[in-house]
C-alpha cells in the first residue's frame, strides 16, 4: 500500500549544506596540509558547520 506525500505539509526545516572538503579548502584558501587534516578528520564530504568549526587558517601578516 502506498500513500501520497504532500510536500506542502512537510516541515519547512532548512537542509544542511554539504561541501566537498577539497572545494571548501580551495574556496577558503586553506593550505594543503590543512585540507588533508580535514579529509582525515571528516572524510571527503562534510557539512558546512563541521568544516567551519574545524578549519584553521594561518593569519596573513603584512
Amino acid at each position: 500500500m502506498t500513500t501520497h506525500f504532500d510536500q506542502n505539509a512537510a516541515p519547512s526545516k532548512p537542509l544542511k549544506k554539504v561541501w566537498n572538503v577539497s572545494e571548501f579548502a580551495r574556496r577558503y584558501r586553506l593550505d594543503p596540509r590543512e585540507e588533508n587534516r580535514l579529509i582525515k578528520l571528516l572524510g571527503p564530504f562534510a557539512s558546512e558547520q563541521e568544516l567551519l568549526m574545524n578549519a584553521t587558517r594561518q593569519p596573513l601578516f603584512r
